[in-house]
């Protein structure tokens, strides 16, 4: 089990550049996109004086190694209320990934939510995955680990007996801290949410014939509504509605009880045939 704080912290190795650890405890194929880009929103963190992330973006450059990255930072707009800064993400001189954040301060502005939460039971109304899982079942790959999970939608034999809608909502918990105090740390719960519901909303469709294609994220985009600090429990609420010409496109959306909305936003990803498979 990891810990998010723990996990993304970067260190100051000088002009401008960090690093940061990439830990085996948050592996999905290799370290989980969410976990890599939420490294480099700390290093945006660390290297600003706004009080907290508005907007991220970045593109996956290449499959990170579990062991040390290099984090260098660029302000490329600084002003009073608001921050722009690239942040280039590197192993032993090769590309993983290249991200943009605008952070801000001290803000105000127009207010209205006109959000329209999913219906959905509370956590408290819902089993944990332990209760629906067999005693001896082990989560798929060590990133679930770091998560309590209570899922809206479960079938206990898997693949299904046919397609299946093109969402995947849980409600969900990091362990073993669930909130943390500094924003920039809480917010990268977020960017984590955002980026884990692609392939798993968009391979229910097609669970069920077991098709041999995986498909890497090519970006990833994170708007950041409200904090959630505080907010232990957050809902993970994603769909791929669209799959074709070899791409698929997602969102998501994450809440809190009470249906505040967090943070919203998606990306793309690209098919590639598993190996071995026939065309």
């Amino acid at each position: 089990m990891g810990d998010l704080a723990n996990d993304t912290e970067v260190r100051p190795s000088g002009d401008g550049s960090y690093e940061a650890m990439l830990s085996p405890d948050w592996e999905i194929w290799g370290p989980m996109g969410g976990y890599v880009a939420a490294c480099a929103l700390r290093a945006a963190g660390a290297a600003t004086e706004q009080a907290r992330p508005a907007a991220f973006s970045c593109h996956y450059l290449g499959v990170a190694d579990f062991g040390r990255v290099d984090l260098r930072v660029e302000a490329r707009r600084s002003g009073r209320t608001a921050t722009s800064q690239r942040i280039e993400v590197t192993q032993q001189g090769r590309p993983i990934l290249d991200a943009m954040v605008w952070s801000v301060g001290d803000v105000e502005g127009l207010e209205h939510d006109e959000t329209l939460p999913p219906d959905v039971p509370d956590p408290g109304e819902l089993p944990g995955i332990g209760e629906l899982m067999p005693d001896d079942a082990a989560p798929p790959f060590p990133f679930w680990n770091n998560l309590e999970a209570k899922p809206l939608e479960f079938e206990s034999e898997w693949p299904p007996d046919g397609p299946r809608p093109a969402r995947w909502r849980e409600w969900l918990r990091f362990t073993p801290t669930a909130t943390f105090e500094d924003p920039w740390v809480d917010a990268a719960r977020c960017v984590i949410l955002v980026d884990l519901p692609s392939w798993p909303s968009a391979h229910r469709p097609h669970a069920w014939r077991q098709p041999p294609f995986t498909a890497p994220t090519l970006d990833l985009n994170v708007a950041f509504h409200r904090p959630t600090s505080g907010r232990d429990w957050l809902l993970c609420d994603g769909a791929a509605p669209l799959s074709t010409g070899g791409l698929f496109g997602w969102h998501a959306r994450v809440w809190s009880t009470g249906g505040r909305l967090h943070a919203s936003g998606g990306g793309q990803c690209l098919y590639r045939r598993l190996a071995g498979s026939r065309g």
